[in-house]
């Protein structure tokens, strides 16, 4: 592998993913960056702020949400692979297409985040097992098929051996997937998808409590926590983004604390500061 991709996999310090979410319905910001200029205009502004990977998204994946059109999805995303080449920042593609996986490798994309974790579209573990570049597996029960009811996520989100442990398991069974196909161990990062087939507290803190014993399986690991509907089930305004976001760095800090990859995040500047203390905090820990 390319040793500025070994590099981002083996990274020693978590680090802060900026996300930059081009559709019209993400449960936090949609519409805002859909206009090419504002999402070019919002991904650098992402830079300027630390991110150390930006994850570009097309589609969004809230529970219930209509698919976009592949050519849509192929146009927002290499318009943003195109529009941010200049800021140097390794940029993830967060898609369950192989043909969109595909087109934004070519393109200068170096990170394919696929959020079903290759169960959607069989063929992305494929693409990616053909590049230089790594490979975020999630993990996800729903993938698009939406909820039924007024709990998002209901028909999926029942562990009946527990979160943390149903959640390892079925994710490793994900790995073993994607390597079958020929994804290479070190392209691999897991995550655990906060708030995926898990709409409550309940479900999301044992993954985050958790976070040791995924790591333990050998993998690099991603937390998304950022602005997630749990954060309301455990106390925070649901109306309040600033107040999520602040939420969401309390976590950042303590996902680095326990040596996180990285942490996905819409506010970056906040989550920098956060991961800095919860670096520093892990550092004089193991001193």
């Amino acid at each position: 592998m390319d040793q500025a991709l070994q590099a981002l996999h083996d990274a020693p310090n978590t680090m802060v993913m900026g996300v930059l979410n081009i559709t019209e319905d993400s449960f936090s910001d949609g519409g805002k960056w859909l206009d090419p200029q504002a999402a070019a205009e919002h991904g650098h502004a992402l830079a300027k702020a630390g991110a150390q990977i930006i994850d570009i998204g097309a589609e969004s994946t809230r529970p219930g949400a209509k698919r976009v059109s592949e050519q849509d999805e192929l146009n927002r995303v290499l318009g943003a692979v195109h529009a941010l080449a200049d800021t140097g920042v390794p940029l993830s593609i967060d898609t369950t297409r192989a043909s969109v996986a595909e087109a934004a490798l070519e393109a200068g994309a170096s990170i394919i985040n696929d959020v079903s974790g290759g169960r959607l579209d069989p063929q992305v573990p494929h693409v990616v097992a053909e590049h230089d570049c790594l490979y975020i597996v999630q993990h996800w029960r729903g993938w698009l098929s939406g909820s039924q009811g007024a709990t998002p996520d209901a028909d999926t989100s029942v562990y009946t051996g527990g979160v943390m442990h149903d959640v390892r398991e079925e994710l490793l069974r994900q790995v073993d997937d994607v390597l079958a196909a020929g994804v290479r161990p070190e392209q691999i990062i897991i995550d655990p998808g906060l708030g995926f087939s898990k709409p409550s507290a309940a479900h999301n803190f044992p993954l985050l409590v958790g976070l040791d014993t995924l790591r333990a399986s050998g993998y690099p690991v991603l937390i998304g926590a950022s602005r997630k509907r749990f954060l309301a089930d455990a106390g925070i305004d649901p109306g309040n983004m600033a107040a999520r976001d602040d939420a969401t760095a309390a976590l950042s800090a303590m996902c680095a604390e326990h040596g996180a990859w990285a942490v996905r995040v819409h506010d970056v500047a906040k989550s920098l500061a956060a991961v800095t203390m919860g670096t520093m905090w892990r550092t004089y820990a193991n001193a």
